[in-house]
């Protein structure tokens, strides 16, 4: 069955997050066949391809490059559209200097220990990049990556099958890891990300997509008065390295108790030793209904100003809720404008940080005969 709007509210419901009016953006049409046009070209002569969807109100720009969201347009309560992605124009700022705009991540989303973890007694020294860590798959992670498109119409829907395959000790991980992943526009413009990974050795996988958003459009400002929901209990603290300790703390009592929707600049400058270490909120946070066969509403993110809202529906058990800290004014959008800190968000849905060295939390393993599945959609309102 389709995961559209309606199936979205419900898992809203079941998981205690109230869903707003979904205003005009859910049109019953179907959208056309995504269109390629050429975006650039890598310094081996590699093109890259900008791919055009649009569907139930909602338009998306896809590069093969990083499988990146170059922009995701979506109307305000009166109906003006905006970019609310943040990124770049041109192909050479996001080889050059891009801190993972848009991009699909693999083959482990977020940050390893020294880049390093045993698996079935194996040591595996992965490709160091953020200190002592190994963050986002390496120095040559899946968002660095060109990838095989595939547009498609099926039905009302449309989308692009992007698919990867990753060698055998590429970045130090064990396993040629075959991955797709499909973008879907549907119908009522929702925006669905299906993952799919298989492999031939044991190994870790922790697929995300790492979207900068601001909800008020790309390059207008501080994100601090958007208001956040996040289904979460529990949160996972973090050492200096900003790797997580071990710990589910509650967050009863904390700034990172986003379980009733809060301005994101209410508690960021309260000294937290947590908000001192990331500069902000850059944590994973436990949500409180656990890994899911389906797909559950799990965290709202609303700008007053434009009345734009964004609803995240995931099977994961965690979400990354990073709020721009190390945005610091030398990158510039495609408007001209810089992006300085906490001037766009990310909101990661995934296993957690570090999960190879932590027992406790849950497991990332991928083992051959396996199937690596799951899925987050995207629901836009005004």
């Amino acid at each position: 069955m389709e995961l559209n709007r309606r199936t979205v509210i419900a898992g809203a419901a079941a998981a205690g997050i109230a869903a707003t009016t979904l205003g005009g953006t859910a049109h019953a049409t179907g959208g056309s066949k995504p269109v390629k046009t050429l975006f650039g070209r890598l310094a081996d002569g590699t093109k890259v391809h900008l791919w055009s969807l649009e569907n139930g109100g909602t338009r998306l720009k896809v590069l093969s490059y990083g499988g990146i969201v170059q922009s995701l347009e979506i109307p305000d309560r009166r109906g003006r559209y905006a970019n609310v992605s943040a990124g770049f124009d041109n192909l050479e700022d996001y080889v050059a200097e891009s801190p993972y705009f848009g991009a699909l991540i693999g083959r482990y989303g977020n940050r390893i220990g020294q880049g390093r973890f045993t698996l079935d007694g194996k040591s595996h020294q992965l490709s160091v990049n953020d200190g002592e860590q190994s963050l986002h798959g390496g120095a040559q992670g899946f968002d660095k990556r060109v990838w095989d498109v595939e547009p498609f119409v099926k039905g009302s829907d449309v989308g692009l099958h992007l698919s990867y395959t990753s060698v055998d000790g590429e970045m130090g991980y064990p396993g040629t890891l075959k991955t797709k992943v499909t973008y879907t526009l549907t119908r009522h413009g929702d925006w669905r990300i299906d993952y799919e990974a298989t492999t031939d050795k044991a190994t870790v996988v922790n697929l995300t997509s790492h979207v900068y958003w601001n909800l008020a459009g790309e390059g207008s400002g501080t994100i601090e008065d958007h208001e956040l929901r996040i289904a979460a209990s529990r949160y996972t603290p973090t050492d200096a390295g900003l790797i997580p300790t071990g710990e589910l703390a509650e967050v009863a009592g904390t700034p990172f108790d986003f379980r009733k929707a809060k301005p994101i600049g209410r508690d960021i400058r309260v000294s937290h030793p947590q908000l001192v270490t990331a500069k902000g909120f850059d944590h994973n946070w436990v949500l409180d209904k656990g890994i899911t066969a389906r797909p559950e509403h799990v965290a709202t993110l609303r700008d007053p100003s434009s009345g734009r809202t964004l609803r995240i529906a995931t099977n994961e058990p965690g979400l990354q809720f990073y709020s721009g800290n190390f945005l610091d004014g030398t990158l510039t959008g495609p408007t001209g404008r810089t992006y300085r800190q906490g001037d766009a968000l990310c909101l990661e849905t995934q296993h957690f940080p570090d999960s190879p060295n932590k027992p406790r939390f849950p497991s990332t393993v991928l083992r051959p005969g396996q199937v690596y599945r799951t899925t987050t959609v995207h629901t836009f309102g005004r």
